[in-house]
């Protein structure tokens, strides 16, 4: 197989881009490396078609490697005959793989087996063959041995027949293509649960084609019927099914059809049905992991790149009620000075007592912002805030929400006992409340992704390819923002291009007993550090304030020389060009293409030297909750609000109200126009602007429009089921008005 051809006429890139990037990953470079400083080699490819290139490769990789374990086993086997060799050589995915190779697999000893064992196999050949076995078993019953009368060995013989019919190629195929085309996913609710209302009512009697459920209704019917609540099976048209393997196996120009149809219908029954489900079952749920992968990605890097508070020396609090609030400071590079605890929500004593300790804090540190948790007591706690600042005459300060997710995790974890080894672990809560205002990048890099909350249903998911896809997203971010050389953390280290956990450590160990580093030349020295590590890491890590200014931009040292040459050219320091965008704008660029470099990587460094160093990512803006809101209950159709985006998600997405319970907005609900996606209207961490469409307290939901008031009516679906549930097929309805008709008729697509 043409693998690199193959790869190229799939993505729709050329053959030599493909064969170059396969080849330098081979060589152990990695993505962000390769999309950052090879952009000649892969002409100018993004990490997302490096990444389809490598994953591409490593399928067909392995497709190729099952190929050769195959054709040895079934030409040990002695059955290897060049028709089947060749079969076998044209298959193009592992299913057509295995479906080949079934009648060959070592098999647990079956009915077909033990037919084949009583001799059976010429009576199951003149069953299949529509001939008269009269004669044949005539004798073979009037054996010795034979203790088996005539209408077992007939219902033996259909045994291996049954399973010939189960290892037809050509006809399995077709069978998968009818069921995933015409089949219906049905669900229905256990008994004892049919009186009580749970998070899966809307699927107690539930029903949706196959090929057009969307992942999360698929993952949410699944953990349904794996919390022991729903029943789940998918009904596909079993007469048809059978029509079409009676014509591919009968032949209506003989006779004897009886005990042929008789093995058609149990092959069906007992071993293609149950078999085709269970395939069905599994390419739902691969498929419903890979849509919501690719969902969760994008909320996670939305929210790894945050806009971020910055350099601010930080009160940072993890509220509570019965223990209290633990509240730490940070100063402006993120470093522990104070920590202490308040209770001012048990009674007015302690409430005066908590203003008196916040008092002397903020006198002893001039604090930028108050970063409060947004948990358990977060808005009482706001609230107590707020009124302390305005009585101190300290509304310069600002209170501030900060996503807490994961916090906890992190304060139980082995990085936060290493840093504070000497403190609680809830005041380790504390300081990551803070520092994530301060950077969120740096500060969630801490955090198993997974356990941050990227999504609905991110449990349900294959594990493994989430951690791996999180983890890319994680190094994709990292590595795009870049990170501080000296000050970053070997958890943000290690995310750095070609650098390991170990490498990380050894750079921190490094810096801790030799000081600052004052070039990125000074990483050669490291232990463990190599050049082929400093090739794929020195450009992602910078030096503010270093011997060299190069070192705090973009540019690789391996680019350095071109630079020098064009500040000689210009007749400039390097300190002067930096910076300089008139300067840099009269430059000639084909005067510096050589072998390797070229315009786009001379672009890049151009880029690069008029802002060295600029973070990429916005200043933080945090929405302003309404202070009369407090809880679920204080909501009230048609309240115009103002919250945060915690989850995008494909029929939708969650905002953070400060109510402890996120609202959606249905996808139907985002926009005055028509959207296929939430990510064309908004991200997470954004701020937005929603109306109270209706409020359930008792189920705890809330349904949310980001609509210009009076633009088309509200979706009922999105406002009772949140999860767009197809509805009922009904005859089509006008109301006479073109413009309220185009509306209705936009939303019934929206939810097909």
């Amino acid at each position: 197989m043409d693998k690199l051809g193959l790869i190229a006429r799939e993505l729709g890139v050329s053959l030599e881009q493909v064969s170059r990037v396969v080849a330098m990953l081979e060589e152990g470079n990695t993505i962000p490396f390769i999309a950052r400083y090879r952009k000649e080699m892969t002409g100018a490819l993004d990490e997302v078609q490096l990444r389809d290139i490598r994953d591409r490769f490593e399928y067909l990789t392995e497709m190729e490697d099952r190929r050769e374990s195959i054709l040895s086993s079934i030409d040990e086997q002695g059955k290897l005959t060049d028709a089947l060799k060749a079969q076998i050589m044209k298959a193009q995915t592992k299913q057509a793989l295995e479906d080949l190779y079934l009648p060959y697999k070592r098999k647990k000893r079956t009915r077909a087996a033990v037919a084949r064992d009583l001799g059976l196999e010429p009576l199951a050949e003149l069953i299949r063959d529509q001939e008269t076995p009269k004669s044949w078993l005539d004798s073979y019953l009037q054996q010795e041995t034979v203790e088996l009368d005539e209408a077992e060995a007939l219902h033996r013989a259909r045994d291996i027949v049954a399973e010939w019919i189960s290892e037809d190629v050509v006809l399995k195929e077709r069978i998968r293509e009818i069921c995933w085309g015409e089949g219906e996913i049905q669900t229905e609710v256990r008994k004892e649960f049919a009186a009580e209302k749970t998070k899966f009512e809307m699927y107690y009697q539930y029903s949706e084609p196959v090929r057009r459920i969307p992942a999360h209704r698929f993952l949410a019917v699944r953990r349904g019927e794996e919390e022991g609540i729903l029943r789940f099976r998918i009904e596909v048209p079993k007469e048809a099914i059978l029509e079409h393997i009676e014509s591919g196996w009968l032949k209506s120009t003989k006779g004897e059809e009886e005990e042929l149809k008789l093995a058609i219908q149990d092959g069906y029954q007992r071993l293609i049905a149950p078999s085709v489900e269970v395939e069905m079952r599994m390419r739902l749920k691969t498929e419903a992991d890979e849509d919501s992968i690719n969902v969760f990605g994008q909320n996670l890097k939305e929210l790894l790149l945050a806009p971020l508070g910055g350099a601010k020396m930080i009160l940072g609090i993890d509220p509570g009620f019965r223990s209290g609030s633990k509240w730490v400071v940070v100063d402006q590079t993120g470093k522990f000075l104070e920590k202490g605890v308040i209770f001012p929500t048990n009674g007015k004593h302690k409430l005066l007592e908590a203003e008196a300790i916040l008092g002397k804090v903020l006198m002893s540190f001039p604090c930028d912002c108050i970063c409060i948790g947004n948990g358990t007591a977060s808005r009482e706690v706001m609230q107590f805030v707020r009124n302390f600042l305005k009585r101190a005459g300290k509304e310069h300060i600002q209170p501030i929400f900060v996503n807490e997710s994961g916090a906890s995790i992190y304060s139980a974890s082995d990085i936060a006992r290493e840093e504070f080894p000497d403190l609680d672990l809830t005041f380790r809560g504390s300081i990551s409340i803070a520092r994530r205002f301060q950077d969120p990048l740096a500060e969630l890099v801490k955090i198993d992704a997974k356990s941050i909350g990227v999504g609905q249903y991110q449990h349900d998911v294959n594990q493994t390819k989430l951690k791996r896809s999180l983890d890319e997203v994680v190094e994709s971010c990292v590595n795009f923002v870049g990170v501080n050389l000296n000050t970053a953390s070997a958890s943000l280290l290690s995310y750095v291009s070609g650098l390991s956990k170990t490498m990380a450590k050894n750079i921190v160990s490094y810096r801790d007993q030799n000081g600052a580093f004052k070039t990125r030349k000074a990483l050669l020295k490291v232990p463990r550090f190599g050049p082929k590590a400093f090739e794929q890491s020195a450009g992602f890590m910078r030096i503010p304030q270093g011997d060299n200014p190069l070192d705090q931009s973009a540019v690789h040292p391996e680019n350095y020389p071109i630079v020098l040459k064009m500040a000689k050219d210009l007749q400039l320091t390097v300190e002067v060009l930096i910076g300089n965008e008139k300067a840099l704008g009269s430059l000639d660029l084909s005067a510096y293409r050589t072998e390797k470099v070229g315009f786009l990587t001379l672009k890049d460094i151009v880029d690069e030297l008029k802002k060295p160093g600029r973070d990429p990512r916005t200043a933080f803006i945090g929405a302003k909750f309404d202070e009369n809101v407090q809880e679920i209950k204080d909501l009230a159709e048609g309240m115009e609000l103002e919250g945060t985006v915690t989850n995008l998600t494909k029929f939708g997405v969650f905002v953070d109200l400060g109510v402890h319970q996120d609202g959606l907005v249905h996808l139907s609900e985002m926009a005055d126009r028509f959207i296929k996606d939430a990510s064309e209207v908004c991200g997470v961490g954004e701020v937005v602007k929603v109306r109270v469409l209706s409020v359930d307290v008792d189920r705890k939901r809330i349904a949310l429009s980001m609509k210009t008031k009076g633009a088309g009516q509200a979706n009922p679906t999105a406002s009772k089921n949140f999860q767009s549930r197809p509805q009922e097929k009904k005859a089509p309805k006008t109301t006479g008005n073109m413009a309220v008709d185009l509306a209705a008729l936009a939303n019934k697509f929206k939810n097909r």
